[in-house]
């Protein structure tokens, strides 16, 4: 008897396609995460600059 094995399909590129959605996206929620940790300061920045946003009338 003849049989006939069918060749296997390669999911290499599948492989390397999910691997990179997923660096890219724990890439993405590391700078979301870094945005929070700046907030006070970015909170301060503004305060300063509403308060030395002062004018001088002659």
């Amino acid at each position: 008897m003849n049989v006939e094995s069918s060749p296997t399909k390669d999911n290499f590129w599948i492989y390397v396609a999910l691997a990179t959605a997923a660096l890219v996206g724990v890439v993405v929620l590391a700078k979301l995460s870094e945005n929070d940790k700046y907030d006070p300061i970015r909170a301060q920045q503004n305060e300063e600059l509403t308060r030395m946003n002062i004018r001088v009338l002659n």
